[in-house]
């Protein structure tokens, strides 16, 4: 073993004792005595040269740094415990990381084809709302994840386009005359809290009406502006992609056909040193032939 490094066992004890505030704990969740428990710890005090414990009668207190190498101790067993669980996972089982629209808007039904023609490898899912979207694969149990984003996501990952991201003003058929006509005099749905993009889409689009963009409804994702505005409650900025089942099914119209690209896309992205890589790349060829392509008439892509 590196002479750096403390034995591997010791670091382990303490901790589960921090982790549970008790040396009898720990020692029931290790399946040892606590007294091996304490010899542990105390071997880390000397290798350390500091007081990890104190220790009043029976009871035992963590310390400030005692609580400090715990932080760092609990981030570096997960990480192995990561590592792994995928090496031992199943070698036909993508684990795959997507933002909440997306998965609702596209990638849900992308999945079950993909399951209908494919018996591997099988793909297990989560879908969660993420302010930025990122992945840091070696703290996140995931195989891969698609991600908005310049197609920056960090050293060691690689990343294909699957499509980018188009902003246009989209509202309920009911309101689209009112919206095309008086935009301003419209309640403005906001599908981020920083509402980003109406910004962006009144930047891009050249559009000369004066929006007061302080004011409106505000929520947190896409598909969340896409509901608003399919309810009737306001004039929202949509993803023109993810928006198109809508539009074609008439739940949603475009008052305004300038569509602006953000510079942004969706991107598939999974470690440089994947083991799964022969399964992702099958995955991302069949997202690939699935990338909505179809663009309503009469809108201009800017």
């Amino acid at each position: 073993m590196n002479q750096s490094l403390p034995p591997l066992y010791a670091l382990r004890a303490f901790e589960t004792a921090a982790r549970y505030g008790s040396f009898s704990q720990a020692a029931a969740a290790l399946n040892v005595t606590p007294g091996a428990v304490s010899r542990h710890i105390r071997t880390l005090e000397a290798w350390f040269e500091c007081q990890l414990f104190t220790r009043c009668g029976p009871r035992v207190e963590i310390s400030d740094a005692g609580r400090f190498l715990a932080g760092q101790l609990q981030e570096g067993f997960q990480s192995l415990e990561n590592a792994c669980r995928a090496f031992q996972s199943n070698s036909h089982q993508l684990r795959l990381k997507a933002p909440s629209t997306l998965t609702m808007r596209w990638l849900l039904d992308v999945l079950n084809v993909f399951r209908e023609e494919n018996s591997t490898p099988t793909i297990e899912i989560t879908s969660v709302w993420m302010d930025i979207d990122t992945i840091d694969f070696s703290k996140e149990p995931y195989d891969c994840a698609i991600l908005l984003g310049n197609g920056k996501f960090g050293p060691n990952t690689e990343s294909t386009l699957l499509f980018k991201e188009w902003l246009i003003p989209v509202c309920a058929p009911k309101l689209y005359q009112k919206a095309r006509e008086n935009l301003p005099d419209c309640e403005l749905i906001h599908p981020s809290t920083d509402r980003r993009d109406w910004r962006r889409w009144l930047k891009g689009s050249g559009n000369q009406h004066s929006l007061n963009i302080a004011r409106g409804k505000v929520f947190d994702t896409l598909e969340q502006g896409n509901l608003a505005a399919i309810s009737g409650h306001g004039v929202s900025v949509g993803d023109l992609l993810l928006s198109l089942e809508a539009i074609n099914s008439g739940l949603l119209a475009l008052p305004f056909e300038q569509a602006v690209s953000t510079g942004d896309g969706y991107y598939l992205v999974w470690s440089a040193n994947s083991q799964r890589k022969n399964n992702i790349e099958q995955l991302c060829t069949f997202m690939m032939s699935r990338v909505p392509r179809h663009i309503p008439q009469g809108v201009k892509l800017l």
